[in-house]
């Protein structure tokens, strides 16, 4: 760990459909509301994923109202990307995206290397599993970046 708890936190991929979703719940479940949490995607074409939802479900993490949105509906609703104090990216394109709208800003951007699950396992039990891997993968970065959970807030469903 060894790195101060932001007060604020985006987490970014390419849809804000899978991987970004699963770590603003995560991060929401694991510390409640002692840092301000949102995601976002580089493109707005998806909806929440119906696969992200089921493997959140089994840790307790719902997902299912969540509203996806990209960096740019977040600059028309006026929300800065410099008002975070971490971004979080999850995939290449939301790394470059990130920087590339930080560039004059003083911003941590850290790159977290999840794999994205939407095309792999032929069967819907395969495409569980490769879900839960890249939930597994999130949890652990946030669990190693953050350190423990807060008291109380992460007993339903681990």
């Amino acid at each position: 760990m060894g790195k101060e708890f932001p007060s604020s936190v985006l987490f970014c991929c390419d849809h804000n459909a899978t991987r970004s979703p699963m770590a603003e719940g995560l991060m929401k479940k694991y510390y409640g509301h002692r840092a301000y949490v949102q995601s976002a995607g580089v493109h707005h074409e998806l909806e929440i994923d119906g696969f992200a939802i089921s493997v959140s479900a089994e840790i307790g993490v719902a997902l299912e109202r969540h509203r996806v949105r990209s960096f740019d509906e977040m600059a028309e609703w006026g929300d800065d990307l410099s008002g975070f104090d971490l971004i979080v990216a999850l995939s290449p394109a939301s790394q470059r995206r990130a920087l590339d709208l930080t560039r004059h800003s003083h911003l941590d951007i850290e790159y977290w290397p999840i794999i994205d699950p939407t095309g792999l396992g032929e069967t819907r039990e395969a495409k569980l599993d490769a879900y839960r891997q890249a939930r597994d993968q999130i949890k652990k970065r946030i669990l190693d970046r953050f350190g423990p959970p807060d008291a109380g807030l992460e007993q339903e469903g681990d």
